[in-house]
C-alpha cells in the first residue's frame, strides 16, 4: 500500500479554508493574515491558535508532529496569552495613572510652589523668601538680585553657611534703600570654594497658572506665572 503526501501543494488560502476554526477567507481576511505574516500587524492569540490547529490538521502522515515540538508550541501559545493579558493590565494601569495625573494637576492650579529656578516674579511691597543650596560649609554666601535690564540692584551677604539650605529674605529694596519696582528678577547665589566663585542652586516661590499633562507618560509640567514651565520633580514645596 502506498501513501501519498498531499501537503506539498497546500497554500495559505487552502489551509485556512480547510481549518476547523472558522476564518475569514475574504479579501479583507487574507489581507489581514498577510499583514500579520509580514509584520505589518501583530500576530494575535486567535491567529496563532488558527495556525496551530491548521498545522495539526495538515500534518504529513509520514512525519507527524513531534510531541516535544507540540508541547513547545502550546507553551508559546500560553506565553502569548499571558503577554496579551499583561498588556491589557498595563494599559489599564496607564489609564488610571493619567487620570490620577489629571486630578493632581487640577489641584495645583492657582497654588504657590517653591521650585528650582533662578528667576521669580516679585511683589516688592512685601518680603520675598528664597533658598540657596549649599553643598559644603563655606564663607561667604552671597545673593545678587538682577532686574529685567540686567542691572544688579541688591546684594545680600549671608555670611558663613553650613552644608544644607541657606534661607534668605529680600525686603524689596535696592542697595540705596529704595523700593524696587514689582516685576521679574533673577537671583544668583554664589559661594567661594578653593578661592573660586561657584554658583549655587536656588529655590524660589512661584504661582502655578496651568499644568501640562504628557500624553506619552512623561513628567507633569507646571506652567509658572511669568516664568514658563518647570517639571514637577523640580518642585521642593507646594503651598496654598
Amino acid at each position: 500500500m502506498s501513501v501519498t503526501d498531499t501537503t506539498s501543494g497546500v497554500n495559505i488560502k487552502d489551509v485556512l479554508a480547510n481549518s476547523s476554526v472558522k476564518t475569514n477567507t475574504s479579501a479583507d481576511g487574507l489581507t489581514s493574515a498577510t499583514n500579520s505574516a509580514t509584520g505589518k500587524k501583530a500576530l494575535g492569540k486567535d491567529a496563532f491558535l488558527q495556525l496551530l490547529v491548521t498545522q495539526l490538521k495538515n500534518q504529513n502522515p509520514l512525519e507527524p508532529q513531534d510531541n516535544g515540538d507540540f508541547v513547545a508550541q502550546l507553551a508559546q501559545f500560553s506565553s502569548l496569552e499571558g503577554i496579551t493579558t499583561l498588556n491589557d493590565t498595563v494599559s489599564g494601569i496607564a489609564g488610571n495613572y493619567n487620570s490620577s495625573q489629571a486630578l493632581q494637576a487640577s489641584s495645583l492650579v492657582g497654588r504657590s510652589v517653591v521650585a528650582q529656578t533662578d528667576t521669580a516674579v516679585v511683589d516688592t511691597s512685601k518680603s520675598f523668601n528664597g533658598t540657596a543650596v549649599v553643598p559644603a560649609s563655606v564663607d561667604p554666601v552671597t545673593i545678587k538680585i538682577t532686574d529685567a535690564d540686567g542691572k544688579v540692584i541688591r546684594t545680600i551677604d549671608l555670611g558663613s553657611q553650613k552644608a544644607g539650605n541657606a534661607s534668605f529674605i529680600w525686603d524689596g529694596k535696592n542697595d540705596a534703600g529704595e523700593v524696587a519696582k514689582a516685576g521679574k528678577y533673577k537671583f544668583a547665589a554664589t559661594a567661594t570654594y578653593d578661592s573660586k566663585a561657584t554658583s549655587l542652586v536656588t529655590y524660589l516661590p512661584a504661582t502655578v497658572n496651568s499644568v501640562t499633562i504628557s500624553q506619552t507618560g512623561g513628567e507633569l509640567m507646571l506652567n509658572l506665572a511669568g516664568l514658563g514651565s518647570v517639571a514637577l520633580s523640580k518642585v521642593q514645596t507646594i503651598g496654598i
